[in-house]
């Protein structure tokens, strides 16, 4: 693996001076977040050594490098899944590779199905905790060089950055929910009879990524960050038939609020890594 990493790290640094600090993961219906920075290149997954693509609607399929306030940032534009049948280390690859060019934290938005009955669709959940239902991406030989064979997750998503996003949230007058994301393999939304069981074992909202890139970059000693817009509900009595279409509309009408929150969050967390 080591050695596909410096693949993919040298072709992207022979196409970019930038030496980001940031990483950004954007889910579906959310990738218009890099409108928002300057950008300074974009590399297709295509091109890039060893990257997994994805044929989902609403995952454009690039890393894009810019800067926001001078801080430099890289950016995935869509993510491939469990579900398209890529291994685990396929999915979670691209995490590796961001580490590599220079990353210090990842920041991850996700589409979830809510369950918590005080959720609406638009909200914004801030990820406070996990409960992973896919297989770990971990399992199978440890690479030393890249972490700990046995990883710590008692503070998988940063407390710090946490608590920033929720001063932020009330001085921009954003409301946001906070809550634990289940992960989940898809492709099928949820049945009701799961939906109550996610909900019992103590989640708030379901989905189907976003967990096993928090665990490898744990692995990796990075900071986390992770944000799901709701656009669905499993709640008794809220529940409706649901299409990736729908999921991609009600995103894109909340992405506003959490590029607002993002770009402050980065702003005011990372100005030293300028």
């Amino acid at each position: 693996m080591l050695k596909r990493i410096k693949q993919s790290v040298d072709y992207v640094n022979s196409k970019t001076l930038s030496q980001p600090r940031i990483g950004l993961i954007l889910g579906s219906g959310l990738g218009n977040f890099c409108r928002s920075i300057q950008v300074e290149c974009e590399l297709p997954y295509e091109s890039i050594p060893h990257f997994p693509q994805s044929g989902i609607e609403g995952h454009q399929g690039a890393l894009v490098f810019g800067t926001h306030r001078g801080i430099p940032l890289v950016v995935m534009q869509g993510r491939v899944h469990f579900y398209e049948g890529y291994s685990m280390e396929d999915i979670t690859y691209p995490i590796r590779v961001l580490k590599h060019l220079g990353i210090e934290a990842l920041l991850v938005t996700n589409a979830a199905g809510g369950m918590n009955p005080a959720f609406r669709v638009g909200d914004l959940m801030l990820i406070t905790d996990h409960i992973n239902m896919m297989p770990n991406p971990l399992i199978g030989p440890n690479h030393e060089a890249l972490g700990p064979r046995f990883p710590d997750m008692s503070k998988a998503y940063d407390p710090g950055l946490l608590a920033s996003c929720k001063g932020i949230a009330r001085e921009l007058a954003v409301e946001v929910q906070q809550g634990i994301y289940v992960a989940v393999s898809g492709p099928t939304y949820e049945t009701p009879a799961e939906y109550h069981f996610f909900r019992v074992i103590g989640g708030d909202a379901v989905g189907m990524s976003t967990v096993p890139e928090v665990i490898i970059a744990r692995h990796m000693n990075l900071r986390c960050f992770a944000m799901s817009v709701i656009t669905d509900l499993g709640i008794p009595g809220q529940l409706e038939p649901i299409t990736h279409q729908m999921v991609q509309e009600a995103a894109a009408k909340a992405e506003p609020r959490m590029t607002d929150l993002l770009l402050q969050l980065i702003e005011r967390n990372f100005r030293h890594s300028a």
